[in-house]
Order: C-alpha cells, then structure tokens, then sequence
C-alpha cells in the first residue's frame, strides 16, 4: 500500500485539471499525469495503471460533454461498433503485452507522433464540417479503430493523435466530431487497459480519484472550448501536444535519439 499525503493528493488534482482540458481537446494528457504520479511516489506499473483511471473518468466526461451538444450520434450503430472494436482490439492487446515488441514500438513511435504534426500543420485544410470518407463504417471499426486499441491496450501514448488523424483523413469528420469521436474511442480502449490492470492489482486508488478529480473539471472545460473555437483551437492544439509528447518520448534516455543526445552531452 502507498500512503500519500492531503497536500500531494491536492498537487494530482490540479495537475489533473490541466491535463483534462488538454486531453479533452488534443489528447496527451498523459504527458503531464504519468510524471506527475511517478514524482508523487508511485512506480512506474502503478503510474501507468492509476493514469488509466483518471484518463477512463476524465474521457467519459468529456464524452458525455460532446453528446450532449449533439457532437455524438448516440444511437449510430457505425458509432457503437467502432467504439466496441476498439475495445476488443485494446482487451487483445493488454492481453499480448508481454509478446509485443514494446521497443520497437516506442523507438518509431515519436517518428509517428511528427508525421501527425505534420500532417494537420501542412495537409488538408481542417474544417468544422464533415468530409467525404474515404473508408466503410466497417471497414473502419475493422482496419483502423480496433489496431488502433490493440496499440493502446500494448502500449498507449499518442493513441488519441491517432485516432484523431483517422477520423479526419478517413472517416471525413470535421474538427469537433472528430475530438468528440476520439474521445469515445479512446474510453473504449482506456477502459479495457483499466479493467486489466484493476483485475492486476495495480491501481492506487487514492491518487487516481483525487487525480480524476480534478480531470473531471478540466475534461469538461476543454470539451467546451472545442465546442466554443472549433478548429481554430483544435488544430494548433493538435499540433503541440503531438510534437511535444513525440520530443518527450524522442529524448528520453531508453530511446535510440535520446541514448545518443544524453551520451554526447555528457561527453562535454
């Protein structure tokens, strides 16, 4: 058991609360929470478990949020299905973790996250209003949201970029349905991770409410400035939290980039 103070329980929920406006818009709210729980005390299974929690409550908020301004169409079967595969696909993939090449993953996937920035910095004009899509219902749910979960059932940052970018190159959806889209995709698959690792043992309660306390303010207030600024705010938000979390997972010391970057540094 980890005992934690009043006054670090205090600190996660205001971290929380920021990570909740940035990951109800963007995504990558994890960038902040994960740090902030391993600097709390909490090991690195414990920290990513306990970030699952917050994230699965503060992604249903914002879920319910979007829905309730009409951005969700609650009673789509196209909806409900990708949502189901994505959990399916993040069950399968909690499932395989210990065969996934969890290194190869983590060596291409900043490479990814700035393929994504740069895509919505230099492609297709984002718009407020759907495209035309260029996949099936199925062929969707089937080809894109359920690897997509399996990704974030092995693994898991950068899933909400993902998602978002398939949404809008894919399945044509405007800026706003595309977030809200994600933001059911990534409870899906959130949480599927959350009932293994419960089942795990390795949440910590404590510091995942109080966490998810604060989530719960900031998801729906970064659901509302969505809704609010459309794609002016979503896209350069889109941008940074991509770029920063592929800088944040690029220079760490496991990383091929990193290792050599860190190495040449001390070599000063």
């Amino acid at each position: 058991m980890i005992s934690l103070s009043i006054e670090t329980l205090g600190l996660f929920a205001l971290v929380g609360l920021l990570a909740g406006v940035v990951d109800a818009i963007a995504g990558g709210g994890g960038l902040v929470t994960v740090p902030a729980l391993l600097l709390g005390g909490l090991d690195p299974v414990s920290a990513v478990a306990t970030n699952k929690l917050q994230g699965t409550i503060g992604t249903a908020a914002a879920t319910a949020r979007f829905a309730k301004a009409g951005m969700l169409e609650m009673r789509s079967r196209t909806l409900w299905l990708q949502a189901g595969l994505a959990f399916a696909g993040a069950v399968l993939g909690s499932a395989l973790v210990s065969f996934a090449p969890v290194e190869a993953m983590r060596t291409a996937l900043p490479f990814l996250l700035v393929a994504v920035a740069l895509y919505f910095a230099f492609g297709p004009a984002l718009a407020d209003l759907d495209g035309r899509a260029r996949m099936t219902p199925l062929a969707f749910a089937l080809g894109v949201a359920a690897p997509i979960g399996v990704y974030d059932g092995v693994f898991g940052p950068g899933a909400g970029s993902f998602y978002m970018i398939a949404l809008v190159a894919l399945a044509g959806l405007g800026a706003v349905k595309a977030v809200a889209r994600t933001k059911l995709l990534n409870l899906s698959s959130n949480l599927a991770g959350l009932i293994v690792f419960i089942l795990a043992g390795h949440v910590v309660w404590s510091a995942g409410l109080a966490m998810a306390a604060g989530t719960l303010v900031g998801a729906r207030l970064g659901a509302g400035l969505a809704l609010k600024h459309g794609v002016r705010l979503v896209r350069p938000l889109v941008i940074v939290v991509a770029l920063a979390l592929a800088a944040r997972l690029m220079f760490d010391s496991g990383h091929p980039v990193g290792s050599a970057f860190w190495a040449a540094v001390s070599a000063r």
